[in-house]
Parts: structure tokens; sequence; C-alpha cells
């Protein structure tokens, strides 16, 4: 599950960054509060459960390891996607408030199930 984490991390880290060049070079910063949520929940977040993974949690791939790892991906992606229409002016808030409900909703889920996780890992050591 490390890789996994630190592979999308990397992954987020890329696309996050390419969006910051382009809001850069266009001067236009309208993606900003993306870019943000992309660099935060993306890569920093994805990064730090890999590390948890590698350090604390034995690299787990237990059913509740995994599907920790895609709760929180279709959460982020849900909300970056969300918040890239909402900034972008390409759908109104009615339409993506929901959605981003949703999806901020699953990424908390994602960050209790880390918890859970750790505090199993505990009871077993």
């Amino acid at each position: 599950m490390d890789r996994n984490y630190v592979m999308t991390a990397l992954g987020y880290a890329v696309v996050g960054l390419a969006l910051g060049v382009y809001m850069g070079a266009s001067k236009n910063h309208a993606q900003l509060i993306t870019h943000a949520h992309i660099m935060l929940i993306g890569f920093v977040m994805s990064f730090i459960y890999g590390t948890c993974h590698k350090l604390w949690l034995n690299n787990t791939t237990s059913s509740l390891a995994v599907a920790q790892f895609y709760i929180h991906h279709i959460g982020s992606l849900g909300m970056f996607a969300g918040l890239f229409l909402l900034y972008g002016r390409l759908a109104e808030e009615s339409v993506v408030g929901p959605i981003l409900g949703i999806a901020s909703v699953t990424v908390f889920v994602g960050a209790v199930m880390m918890k859970v996780l750790f505090l199993k890992s505990a009871k077993s050591a």
C-alpha cells in the first residue's frame, strides 16, 4: 500500500504543479482553490498515508486498507473535479455543490478509516 500511495501522491503533485504553472503563466488564478486541494489532499495526504503504511502499519494490504485507499482517492478525485468545474465556471454551484459535499464526506471517511487502521495495528502490536 505504501508504494501505491506514494505513486498516486506524486501523480497528484504533477497535476497540481502543472495547474499552478498554468495559473502563473496565464495570470489567471481562478483555480487557486483547486490547486491547493490537489496539492494538500492529493499530494500531501496521500504521501502521509503512504508513509504511515510504511513506518507504522507494516504495509498492510487488508481489505480495510484497500478500501481506505480507494475511498480516499474516489473522494479526492470527485472533489478535484467538482472544484475545477466550479472555479472554472463550467458548472453552477447548485449542480456541483452536492458532488462536493459527497466528495468531502468521502475524504473524511477515508481519514477515519486510516485512524481505525492505526488503532487496529496498535492493538495487535
